[in-house]
């Protein structure tokens, strides 16, 4: 008997062993796999993408950011009208370009986005109109066409080489990846914020393109970027339907007037 009780003693000591050595392991495996991300960023960290933008002003308070723009693009367009400086026929690639009568003109946009978004319990579906807005003061339209959610589907054919066009109320948006941002910030690159306050990418992560089938139903992902090394919800811009935003809003919209 007493022959057996340090041979029991000595299998006792090697599972304990055994258990501690599997529980480093999974926790270890756990932050591995499984980042932490920050569930509240603070977006005022890149509110300074939107300075020196002619048009475009923004005041940060405690909960919320408040961007005003006049809506006007900084770049070429046949919608400026002929007599503009900023005039550019269309020189696009659609062969079915159709210039609707339109033409662009400032506009007094004011986003009241919140500083700290986060996921709403309840989702909200994005109306016709702004939804969101873009560095460089153009403002966001989601995947239909007015008044009645159509498909874009004619209505893309009056877009101009930069990808938007004016309403009937000579507001200027887009609808779909603007090209003048990702010409010239890359196809990775921040491109805006919607309502919520939840930051839009464009169609590439990791110089590989993103399709709607690599996000979720409205249209985004969480993970780090690098503007948010903590981590943060975000859209991305696809080549795909719905191109900015899918079924509505992952966190809470502020108010948006105009």
């Amino acid at each position: 008997m007493k022959n057996n009780i340090p041979f029991f003693f000595l299998i006792v000591l090697l599972l304990f062993l055994s258990c501690s050595s599997d529980d480093s392991n999974n926790t270890n495996n756990d932050n591995t796999d499984n980042p932490p991300v920050n569930s509240s960023a603070d977006i005022s960290s890149i509110v300074s993408m939107f300075d020196n933008i002619d048009g475009v002003s923004y005041v940060i308070e405690d909960d919320f950011i408040e961007f005003t723009t006049n809506g006007v693009p900084n770049h070429t367009s046949p919608y400026w009208g002929e007599s503009h400086p900023m005039y550019e026929a269309y020189n696009g690639t659609n062969p079915d370009f159709n210039l609707n009568p339109n033409l662009i003109s400032s506009q007094n946009i004011v986003f009241r986005i919140p500083r700290r978004p986060e996921e709403a319990e309840v989702k909200e579906a994005t109306r016709l109109g702004p939804i969101g807005i873009s560095v460089n003061g153009v403002v966001f339209f989601n995947q239909y066409a007015g008044p009645d959610n159509q498909p874009l589907t004619d209505e893309i054919n009056s877009f101009d080489q930069f990808a938007g066009h004016p309403t009937g109320g000579s507001l200027y948006h887009y609808h779909i990846e603007p090209l003048f941002l990702t010409n010239t910030l890359g196809r990775s690159s921040f491109l805006g914020l919607l309502a919520d306050g939840f930051p839009v990418y464009g169609p590439e992560e990791n110089n590989v393109m993103v399709t709607s089938d690599d996000l979720d139903e409205y249209h985004g992902h969480t993970h780090t970027t690098t503007d948010f090394p903590d981590g943060i919800y975000h859209y991305h811009i696809t080549l795909d339907d719905p191109y900015i935003n899918g079924n509505g809003y992952f966190g809470t919209p502020g108010n948006i007037s105009q």
